[in-house]
């Protein structure tokens, strides 16, 4: 269980925390709060001193309905802030969330070192040639449709057995192209309805049927503030409540917002792992 980040070889054997950092002004929950390049350095530093692993950075939101932006646009935004981030933290390993092959091209060249999918490869016919030219860490979704129109695709046989087949199907095309590390991402929220997405978690340790490891993403989702009628802002306790469960179920990476609610997650779980063995 470790990825080749620029030479640097991640355990992930020991669960790793991924940063949010958006850089659009359309995001459900940070959505506009750091778009220049002081905004960007300071949330980074805050990341990072809290016990972030990896910096995931996305300029295009994927929220339900989001505003689709220029490829041109997302490229600019995200070549920006890889640079300003890696002049600030050199050493930091950077995530490029993105459907687009060239954007993905361009955050590599600009010093990022994995590519996170939220389509799958669906998005762009040219994504898995291109990772596996750049010879980076893949982290392959789960999604059908597209973020303007993916909650109207909620139509599953079984959920877990569907999404499981999904990801399946698209390892192997990643592997025929010669992608060496591949992280599988379930797509909470993304083409599926609430109850989806608890089912989809409370089977979550059948995704270790592909012996990869396993990203989860429901940092104040809606699955977690509609089962309250409440709001994103409200929505950490349920959040580290999940991680804390998806923890348990052998997740390898969990995607948040609140890196150090994330650290305190995974401090208790590793605790009551080592007295357990005692």
């Amino acid at each position: 269980m470790t990825i080749n980040c620029n030479g640097n070889l991640i355990d992930l054997s020991s669960p790793k925390i991924m940063g949010i950092l958006n850089v659009t002004s359309d995001s459900f929950f940070d959505g506009g709060s750091y778009t220049n390049p002081q905004s960007i350095v300071k949330q980074c530093e805050k990341l990072l001193s809290e016990g972030a692993d990896i910096i995931d950075l996305g300029a295009y939101s994927s929220r339900p309905g989001a505003i689709d932006i220029s490829e041109s646009e997302e490229i600019a935004k995200i070549s920006s802030a890889t640079e300003i981030i890696l002049k600030h933290f050199p050493e930091t390993i950077i995530s490029i969330d993105t459907f687009r092959a060239k954007v993905a091209n361009a955050g590599i060249a600009a010093g990022a070192a994995i590519i996170n999918d939220i389509s799958g490869g669906d998005l762009d016919d040219k994504m898995f040639e291109t990772v596996a030219n750049l010879n980076v860490p893949y982290i392959l979704m789960h999604m059908k449709g597209n973020p303007q129109n993916m909650q109207t695709q909620t139509s599953y046989k079984n959920i877990t057995t569907d999404v499981n087949l999904h990801l399946s199907e698209k390892i192997a095309k990643a592997k025929s192209y010669g992608m060496n590390d591949i992280i599988i991402d379930p797509g909470f929220g993304f083409a599926k309805t609430l109850e989806q997405n608890y089912e989809l978690m409370n089977h979550l340790e059948m995704l270790h049927f592909h012996n990869l490891p396993i990203l989860v993403g429901i940092s104040r989702k809606s699955m977690i503030y509609k089962l309250f009628n409440s709001t994103p802002q409200e929505a950490l306790n349920g959040t580290t409540i999940l991680n804390t469960i998806a923890l348990q179920k052998g997740a390898h990476i969990l995607r948040v917002h609140d890196v150090k609610e994330a650290k305190e997650c995974i401090t208790i779980y590793q605790q009551l792992n080592s007295t357990a063995v005692k």
